[in-house]
């Protein structure tokens, strides 16, 4: 039975219908900031509940799930491996290339389970996507194309548990650089092209729409991989339009994208071997997992999350390698870092580290 600690209950909440569904894991600790929000979870599950994440790490469970906010997702798995725990990080994994590097040789020196929680990587319509690539439908991938579209400025004044969103100071969300968070695309996109980015260029538009928050608008990052294909990444986050997500994929045999308006609609897809295709051809695509079990839905992310968690949790108790470690989840995050890096230089290309090499 793996005993699970959850750190951060406003992102945190979500995963707990998906521990408690299991028989073999459950949700023995929980942590946050937030005085009343950690005596509502500890009272209506009935576990011990921490104010400090030092206190959690020292509790009696296996593992941490690291749900807190971006700013603070390097430090808090570094003190929950350092303190024995497996990590199932929420995304982006660190805030700077200097702490991918504490991260990755922490996991390195212990020895323990750390995965990456991209959920997107697990919606039913990217496993769709990703089946017809391997089936050879697209041939060789070459480019590939994102954008995660989210106007979150209702929750720029919310209290973030570090101190922002309250008396006048910005939350994290203020000012984290919207490429910061490319991985709910590039992930994506990298897992299927089986490939990781060596060079990153960046621009972003500045801060027009909201100047009171100071939030940078829309940023774009262009990414060279290794095998030579190229992505095009676009986050924004005071944006006027509601939230979308977009793929793009292009092969040697065809090409296929989500309904920019709703990727789990439809999605649109030419390949060669199709015989008397003038147009694009819909190919039916859903959310979520048809053939998941009932409660799979638990974690709010449609069943993504059901099968991201099952993962997680047959890594630590099989002792294999989780589904997006933690190189993947360097692969993911470190380019929105340097495109952001590269924005900020005018748009002058970054080399990408290999997490790898250290």
């Amino acid at each position: 039975m793996l005993r699970v600690g959850i750190a951060g209950l406003h992102r945190g909440s979500g995963f707990l219908g998906l521990f408690k569904a299991r028989e073999d894991a459950h949700v023995a600790a929980v942590c946050d900031r937030d005085a009343d929000l950690l005596k509502h979870f500890r009272v209506s599950l009935d576990v011990p509940g921490y104010a400090d994440l030092d206190e959690l790490c020292q509790a009696d469970v296996d593992a941490v799930v690291i749900a807190t906010p971006p700013p603070v997702h390097a430090e808090h798995a570094l003190k929950a491996l350092a303190a024995g725990k497996h990590v199932l990080c929420e995304v982006p994994a660190v805030y700077t290339l200097e702490e991918a590097e504490q991260v990755v040789k922490a996991v390195k020196a212990s020895g323990l389970k750390f995965m990456f929680a991209e959920n997107m990587c697990y919606f039913s319509f990217v496993q769709t996507m990703h089946q017809l690539v391997k089936d050879g439908r697209l041939g060789e991938l070459m480019y590939g194309e994102g954008e995660y579209i989210h106007d979150l400025r209702g929750l720029v004044n919310t209290p973030d548990g570090l101190g922002g969103g309250v008396d006048g100071k910005p939350s994290w969300r203020a000012v984290l650089p919207p490429i910061h968070y490319c991985t709910h695309d590039l992930g994506p996109i990298l897992m299927m092209m089986e490939d990781r980015v060596v060079t990153a260029s960046g621009f972003h538009t500045g801060t027009r729409i909201a100047p009171e928050l100071g939030s940078i608008d829309m940023e774009a990052g262009l990414f060279k991989t290794a095998k030579g294909n190229v992505v095009k990444i676009l986050c924004g986050f005071t944006v006027e339009r509601p939230g979308f997500h977009y793929l793009s994929l292009y092969g040697t045999r065809g090409s296929m994208e989500t309904d920019r308006y709703n990727p789990s609609g439809n999605l649109k897809a030419y390949f060669r071997d199709i015989h008397g295709l003038t147009g694009l051809a819909d190919l039916p695509v859903s959310l979520s997992d048809p053939h998941a079990p009932a409660h799979a839905t638990a974690g709010g992310h449609g069943t993504s999350e059901y099968y991201m968690v099952d993962d997680f949790v047959r890594s630590v108790l099989e002792d294999t390698r989780p589904r997006f470690d933690v190189y993947d989840g360097m692969d993911y995050t470190l380019p929105g870092i340097c495109a952001h890096l590269s924005a900020e230089n005018g748009g002058q290309a970054m080399q990408v580290p290999d997490p790898r090499a250290w």
